[in-house]
């Protein structure tokens, strides 16, 4: 839509907006496009673009919602009609009254530092890149696959409603991904950039912020000797895992387990709920008082980092676990407003496109760095494992038992880091899991890194997350290898 279109729709808002009801409009329109090569051979690539709005009238206690991709004002009148319709039909008919629910508050422009702008590349340089880098992983007779992809997605976002509020704001995202397959006839190993957790926001140079160039030749080395290398010992013992692990550890059973909607159980019947229940905000002891977790729009580069959500909060810092305390829960103003805890709402209600509601979803969710350096953190052990890059999961529909895979582990022993082993792996349940951390790695340790595929909702919605965070040391953690 152009400024024209906008200022007429929001007009359009007021002017149909009856009194005692009001009414936003989110116009979203997403670019897409990726390019692969598979043992040196391009892979089609792939292009899209899509726009559309989602209509949202409160009316006394009801709320209606009407998605279109008719950006006219016809077409936008319309769906605030159906809108209107559904929540007037809902508001003698639901148990929450949703005109109690925060709403948005102050106007804004949010956009993200880019150095060098995607449309100023030419797809010749991108492909000639990736081609490059597909190319620099065929090291060894012994490797049997290479793949290589950078996926780009834009996302423009504009807000208006009908008491005059307009947020505007625009998220680069680049995906890069390497992976390399090897075997020696017996068995199969494989080994990636960080199992898809560095997705950064930015232009063209967050290839080089990622290390894209320099990654495919030791990808394949570490391929090599991991397939060479014995496997993962079994046994409880001390583990130091590394950041790009302790994104997923961070993302199952910290992240998805503090979403209050699954809390209030809306998510019981897809993704499963939590063993968090709501009287535990303020008073569960999650961890020690080195723990600090923080939902955080405020970090360059990282994917989620965001002026306001999808309903128009306002985003700010806030602790979720504090000292080891587990303090708040992620849940956007309808979430909090259900919990009795409007004022607890944070900027965390997100949609994937404009046809999907916002729903509570984790943005940048983040482990704040601690005071020991990776050389001491290794110290500290005297015979135990090094962990990094995940290879598989498993967690229970209450986000408590759980089982990770590795691609990256070597052994230590007397305070030093020893030799690679492969299939590892480690088991826990959440709370003790997160009680048996005992050092939190500081800010050399503290990696920027985000997913693009968290998934959650019915329909399904496939969302960024971001999360920065350190390497960590956990004491008596069940660790196995293949036959573990």
């Amino acid at each position: 839509m152009t400024v024209d279109q906008l200022t007429d729709a929001a007009e359009m808002l007021e002017r149909i907006t009856p009194r005692g009801t009001w009414c936003s409009l989110r116009v979203v329109r997403n670019i897409e496009e990726s390019y692969s090569v598979r043992d040196d051979v391009l892979l089609p690539p792939s292009n899209s673009e899509d726009s559309g709005a989602m209509v949202t009238v409160v009316d006394g206690a009801g709320l209606g919602l009407a998605a279109t991709s008719d950006l006219t004002i016809g077409g936008l009148y319309q769906a605030a009609r159906v809108a209107q319709q559904w929540a007037r039909a809902t508001g003698t008919q639901g148990v929450t009254d949703f005109s109690k629910a925060p709403r948005p508050q102050k106007s804004g422009h949010w956009t993200h530092a880019i150095a060098e702008p995607w449309q100023d590349v030419s797809k010749r340089q991108i492909i000639d890149r990736i081609r490059a880098a597909c190319d620099n992983m065929k090291t060894d007779d012994r490797i049997v696959q290479r793949t290589v992809s950078v996926r780009r997605v834009r996302t423009e976002t504009t807000i208006v409603t009908s008491d005059g509020i307009r947020i505007e704001q625009s998220h680069d995202r680049v995906i890069p991904w390497l992976q390399v397959v090897a075997t020696d006839g017996e068995d199969v190993q494989k080994r990636t950039n960080g199992g898809r957790s560095d997705a950064q926001l930015g232009g063209y140079e967050v290839l080089d912020r990622t290390g894209f160039d320099d990654l495919p030749a030791s990808i394949a080395a570490d391929t090599i000797e991991t397939l060479l290398s014995p496997i993962c010992p079994t046994g409880v013992m001390d583990a130091v895992i590394g950041p790009a692990q302790m994104v997923l550890q961070v993302h199952e059973s910290i992240g998805h387990a503090l979403e209050l909607d699954r809390i209030l159980g809306d998510e019981r019947n897809y993704a499963g709920t939590s063993f968090v229940k709501s009287d535990d905000f303020g008073s569960l002891r999650w961890g020690p008082e080195i723990l600090n977790v923080v939902i955080d729009p405020t970090i360059e580069g990282e994917v989620c980092s965001a002026g306001f959500d999808d309903d128009g909060l306002a985003a700010r810092k806030t602790h979720l676990i504090e000292r080891g305390l587990l303090v708040r829960g992620i849940g956007g103003a309808l979430s909090a407003q259900r919990m009795s805890c409007a004022e607890d709402a944070i900027a965390v209600s997100r949609a994937c496109s404009w046809n999907r509601p916002p729903i509570d979803r984790m943005a940048n969710l983040n482990v704040e760095p601690g005071q020991t350096s990776l050389a001491e953190l290794i110290g500290g052990v005297e015979k135990g494992v090094w962990l990094d890059v995940n290879s598989s999961w498993s967690i229970d529909d209450q986000r408590w038992k759980f089982q990770f895979g590795v691609e990256d582990a070597r052994l230590i022993e007397n305070g030093e880091l020893g030799g690679r082993v492969k299939e590892a792996g480690y088991r826990s349940t959440t709370t003790p899991f997160w009680r048996s951390l005992d050092a939190v790695g500081d800010a050399d340790t503290w990696q920027v890194r985000g997913t693009p595929n968290c998934g959650k909702g019915e329909p399904n919605q496939m969302v960024f997350v971001g999360h920065a965070v350190p390497a960590c040391r956990f004491r008596g953690l069940e660790v196995f290898g293949r036959e573990g």
